[in-house]
């Protein structure tokens, strides 16, 4: 407003000074408009998501007539592109196998349980077999004689399988009666199976539940089970976004196409794939680092991944004698070179949990 009384009255001058003088006032100048910023460029995954049926259709007929390799449009490259395509948008509802694997054994992922600070409880589920549950419910009736108050169920161990059944079992065990766990749903045949628990859970109290990208299939399913019945906090990495039922079609050059038929569907519809389940409390650790610990655990115990180890220090004794423990410690480090003593890997997913279990123990003894 104030510039366009300012350009009237500009003008206006002209005009009474062009009268006096006989001089022609100048063109008003416009202020030039702010130039609007580019559009994005739409991508191609976007272009070919907005074409008909009739446009895509149209669009192959002209880079079959026109392309300047016909070989490369044939019907069998373009039988190629689509199933390449089709797997490339399906993602984890899909996988193209060069032969059916073999399902996960108790060798290669064992249950494993430890009690640690006297009463945190450490379950570490490894695959979700019948004998791994057997296992678990041992290590529960041990916990309760140990007036254990917090829990660790460890699903980083804990592979794929279609075994909904005895996961739901896994999960009874933490869960109160009658509450429904998970469902396995089949679009396909319109078929749903629920899942509730029967029994009373073997454990009722604080819990934390460690997850990552290894965390796959009917453990995502226990892992949200936990999280909505129990309270549970989730720490490490997301799931997999595989908790589905797959089929293995064999193909007749001996490939195998793996196709999800069933998801498992948390209570009030809550998907699980293809998004996986989200941590409370991210944290990273290396999948090189996990797999040691894991193994190397099952004779030293967790302690040594999770524990820093005490360095020596100065005291009455060791002056009385003329000694120095720290630096003796650091000239031994320098004796050992880059060559010495390798470190032991650290699991700080555990970690966390453990100083969060301490961290509101304190706070709910204040």
């Amino acid at each position: 407003m104030f510039r366009l009384l300012l350009s009237l009255g500009t003008s206006v001058l002209w005009l009474t000074l062009s009268s006096v003088s006989g001089q022609t006032p100048p063109a008003a100048t416009a202020t030039p408009a702010a130039t609007p910023a580019p559009a994005a460029a739409p991508t191609t995954s976007s272009l070919i998501d907005a074409m008909n049926p009739a446009d895509l259709q149209q669009a192959v007929q002209l880079l079959k007539s026109n392309y300047i390799n016909p070989a490369a449009l044939n019907d069998a490259e373009l039988n190629r592109a689509m199933l390449a395509g089709i797997l490339a948008r399906l993602g984890r509802g899909v996988m193209l196998l060069p032969q059916r694997p073999a399902d996960p054994t108790e060798a290669a992922h064992p249950f494993y349980s430890e009690v640690l600070d006297e009463h945190i409880g450490y379950l570490r589920l490894g695959a979700l077999t019948p004998a791994n549950l057997q296992a678990m419910d041992a290590a529960l009736q041990a916990f309760a004689a140990k007036k254990i108050d917090a829990l660790v169920v460890d699903l980083r161990a804990s592979p794929s399988t279609n075994d909904f059944a005895t996961a739901a079992e896994f999960a009874k065990r933490f869960t109160p009666r009658g509450k429904p766990l998970f469902t396995l749903r089949k679009p396909a045949v319109k078929q749903e199976r629920p899942f509730l628990s029967d029994r009373d859970p073997a454990y009722q109290g604080m819990m934390i539940v460690l997850t990552d990208g290894d965390t796959s299939g009917p453990g995502e399913a226990i892992a949200g089970t936990l999280r909505l019945h129990n309270k549970a906090l989730v720490i490490g990495q997301a799931t997999a976004g595989r908790a589905v039922e797959y089929a293995d079609l064999p193909l007749n050059g001996g490939r195998v196409l793996r196709v999800a038929v069933a998801e498992a569907v948390l209570p009030e519809g809550r998907p699980l794939f293809p998004g996986g389940l989200k941590p409370d409390l991210p944290v990273e650790m290396p999948p090189a680092d996990k797999r040691a610990v894991f193994q190397e655990s099952v004779e030293k115990g967790m302690g040594p991944f999770v524990y820093d180890t005490e360095r020596r220090h100065m005291n009455e004794a060791a002056l009385l004698a003329g000694r120095n423990p720290e630096l003796e410690a650091m000239e031994a480090a320098q004796r050992r070179g880059p060559t010495g003593e390798k470190l032991p890997p650290r699991d700080p997913v555990m970690q966390r949990a453990l100083d969060l279990v301490t961290s509101l123990a304190i706070y709910q003894q204040r």
